[in-house]
């Protein structure tokens, strides 16, 4: 069971704000064996832990009054100091969405947007650490941001968050970095501008290790989830496209070539 690294500027957790968090609760746990448990302090209104074989997962949050923004999955990249990160991605040229926020004993968090207008989580940790399961099926395994304006994205995340890159494709038709923070390879960053529908906006996805890619897409039709797109083979393992029931989307990759 691969344990995950502390490393400030790396992913470390991902969220699901959901309009209906106990109708995907099931699909999740049937999909990936994760189980759920919800903190009955108001103070957490109603977050839930998902977990595998006892390690925290990732988040599950309801849709708070007033938030358009539901169904949809957040990436949290770690900080040592919330407020500060805030601060620096502001003066590097991206938005501060929700101002750095304490979150009981749990840890601090705020929410940004990047130049391209990608929107990514910050995390600042106290009680809660993060991922305590990566790299394994039902556990993520990989972390991107597609972006509309990859040339201002790159300088950004190097700026704020200490990224270094290694470029893995170049051209028209693909091109891509692979963000590293020392030795450690941490997420990728693809310039999405030439087939991102108009309307879709940057935005960041993760991937969750599944042992057959095409028995789990069975699997999330059974489940009530659709198919967004479908498996497709490629260097970094049989990938697709997944949506929950409620249409959070989500991506499934292989392990065997982890």
């Amino acid at each position: 069971m691969p344990e995950p690294k502390s490393i400030v500027g790396a992913p470390c957790w991902v969220d699901l704000t959901s309009s209906d968090p106990q109708r995907v609760i099931p699909f999740y746990s049937g999909l990936f064996g994760w189980s759920a448990d919800t903190n009955e302090d108001p103070q957490y209104g109603g977050y839930s832990i998902f977990s595998k074989d006892g390690k925290p997962i990732a988040g599950l949050g309801p849709q708070q009054e007033g938030n358009p923004y539901g169904n949809i999955w957040t990436v949290y990249l770690a900080s040592e100091d919330a407020a500060a990160t805030a601060d620096k991605a502001a003066a590097a040229g991206g938005q501060v969405m929700m101002p750095a926020m304490v979150v009981g004993d749990q840890g601090t968090m705020a929410i940004i947007g990047d130049p391209a207008g990608a929107v990514v989580g910050v995390w600042q940790a106290d009680q809660h650490r993060g991922f305590g399961l990566v790299d394994e099926a039902g556990a993520p395994v990989w972390f991107e941001t597609m972006s509309r304006d990859y040339a201002a994205a790159l300088p950004f995340y190097e700026s704020v968050f200490g990224w270094r890159y290694d470029a893995i494709g170049d051209g028209d038709e693909f091109r891509y970095s692979q963000a590293k923070i020392g030795d450690e390879m941490v997420a990728g960053a693809m310039d999405a501008s030439g087939f991102l529908p108009e309307g879709v906006p940057s935005f960041w996805q993760f991937y969750v290790g599944v042992q057959d890619t095409d028995l789990a897409l069975e699997k999330v039709v059974e489940l009530g989830g659709t198919v967004v797109r479908p498996a497709e083979d490629t260097p970094f393992g049989r990938l697709a496209a997944v949506a929950d029931p409620l249409g959070a989307n989500f991506q499934i990759s292989s392990i065997q070539q982890q």
